[in-house]
């Protein structure tokens, strides 16, 4: 959703505008990472200008 609103259809593109890597873009995409770095974090949030809660949701098993 939040790709939609900025119009991005890519996760190359997005990889180009924020500076984290497409592969793992791809992992948060499709919900296969184990992890996730602050510093990804702070780069999806302030390119999409939104809070942590926007990006990340827990699902338990």
């Amino acid at each position: 959703m939040l790709m939609a609103e900025k119009k991005i259809r890519s996760l190359n593109r997005l990889s180009r505008e924020t500076g984290v890597s497409a592969p793992a873009l791809a992992r948060l995409y499709d919900g296969t990472n184990v992890r996730i770095d602050y510093s990804t974090i702070e780069s999806l949030c302030s390119y999409f200008q939104c809070g942590i809660g926007d990006l990340l949701e827990y699902v338990p098993d």
